[in-house]
């Protein structure tokens, strides 16, 4: 009983030494070499002696009085100070080094107070950077709610009278709401070819029959000698497989056992019996991707091969060249008119459009912007048809003119290639807004047509 209360006071007397800043001797360790912030120490048969203690001894043995530290050199209430290494600034240095001065010890009470004082700053600089964008995202809910019973009361059941409205076409510009956007991409990009949910499930059995063969063929050879065309063997199921492991894989949504895995799988197959003509093509992975994401499969598959079915994805699919030039060349006649400096600069290193357009339109975005900001380019886009997708592609030009400025060739096409992920859609749609397309009174249809005709000539 003895021994329990002693133990009992005993540790109450540690805790009260911690709480009073004093360094906590743990039992079991009175003969064993100590460890410091600066180093071993040597043993101590007792508990590490306060500050005023050790000062009190040295006048007793020299004879000589040292004035105290000032009052503001006391920590007090440390329960509410940073609990970090820089308070450590503050600690006394271990017996086994000189103590420190006066002045020393006020200089790092100084040089605390400012780590803390910055420290604050920093922090209520990040509290109200968050509320400001909490602020702003309930400001964009509420504008999207509201936005969402426009679109589903007014403007989808008058469609046909409605689209053309300016009060659409700015309602449209803000970006479509999440639960309309399917419907809305759909009745823009329309059904000229006149593709039933029917016609779908035909070709994608017709697409499962052919992986079928296919896995049955022990190599490529075989495929060869069988007379497959090129078209055909780029439908293969391998190929597909392997662009799908690479749409959007921070999603994991598409990959191997992902939720929409065999929907995209289904829908890029079913397409490749559809056209062979066109087959698959790299890149086609993400536009099915994306109209996936917004709309039901047979209903995505729709959008999808009328959407491939317009000139400009047409003409980079089947890689038509001569088209493909038109596009650049008007292209690059509303760059040098829009961005002069850039323009130069581009050239200067003989850099042209084609190394960092194709893949912009390729993928109509969506693999170089951030998924959400790409949605509402083709949100843009589906009002407009391909000229937006070129004057988005001017608008990230103006974005980012002044870095790019500073670069060179190899920088260049790194960076368009992969865009920053904190490119904003309200930074990227006012560089957009900006982008002039007329030269010389003469709109983007007028251009790309008189590029074509010179071309053919």
């Amino acid at each position: 009983m003895y021994w329990a209360k002693t133990n009992l006071k005993l540790r109450q007397t540690l805790v009260l030494y911690d709480a009073c800043n004093l360094k906590e001797l743990k039992p079991g360790l009175h003969s064993a070499p100590g460890w410091k912030l600066f180093g071993k120490v040597p043993p101590r048969e007792n508990f590490q002696k306060d500050s005023k203690i050790i000062q009190q001894e040295y006048e007793a043995r020299t004879g000589r009085t040292c004035k105290p530290a000032p009052q503001a050199t006391r920590r007090k209430n440390f329960e509410f100070e940073p609990l970090s290494t820089t308070a450590l600034i503050l600690e006394d240095r271990p017996s086994n080094l000189p103590a420190k001065s006066i002045e020393e010890a006020l200089r790092h009470r100084q040089e605390y107070d400012e780590m803390v004082a910055e420290a604050k700053k920093r922090e209520i600089k990040e509290a109200h950077k968050r509320k400001r964008i909490m602020k702003e995202r309930f400001k964009q809910e509420e504008n999207i709610a509201s936005a969402m019973v426009i679109w589903i009361n007014e403007i989808l059941p008058n469609w046909e009278g409605m689209r053309t409205t300016r009060r659409v076409r700015e309602l449209w510009w803000q970006g479509l709401p999440p639960s309309v956007r399917g419907k809305v991409w759909s009745l823009a990009i329309g059904n000229e070819l006149n593709i039933t949910h029917e016609l779908y499930e035909i070709f994608l059995s017709r697409a499962k029959e052919r992986w079928k063969s296919f896995s049955e063929t022990n190599s490529e050879n075989d495929i060869e000698d069988a007379g497959v065309s090129v078209a055909d063997r780029e439908a293969s199921l391998e190929l597909i497989k392997l662009d799908i492991s690479r749409t959007f894989p921070s999603f994991y949504i598409f990959q191997k056992g992902g939720p929409y895995h065999d929907l995209l799988h289904s829908v890029l197959g079913a397409y490749t019996c559809y056209r062979p003509d066109v087959g698959y093509v790299q890149g086609m992975s993400f536009i099915a991707a994306v109209l996936i994401l917004n709309l039901e499969e047979a209903d995505a598959f729709i959008a999808f091969a009328n959407l491939l079915n317009k000139p400009c994805q047409l003409a980079f699919f089947r890689v038509d060249h001569s088209m493909m030039l038109k596009y650049f060349a008007a292209f690059e006649v509303f760059f040098e008119e829009n961005l002069p400096k850039l323009f130069l600069h581009f050239k200067s290193y003989s850099l042209t459009p084609d190394i960092y357009l194709i893949d912009w339109i390729f993928t109509l975005y969506s693999k170089s912007l951030p998924l959400d900001l790409a949605c509402r380019v083709w949100d843009v886009f589906c009002r407009d048809g391909e000229e937006f997708l070129f004057r988005t592609g001017l608008g990230i030009l103006r974005l980012y003119e002044d870095i790019l400025l500073q670069m060179d060739f190899i920088h260049i096409a790194q960076f368009l290639t992969k865009l920053p992920e904190d490119i904003t859609s309200e930074k990227l749609f006012s560089c957009i807004a900006a982008i002039q397309m007329q030269n010389s009174n003469k709109k983007w249809a007028q251009v790309s047509e008189n590029n074509n005709v010179t071309k053919s000539c």
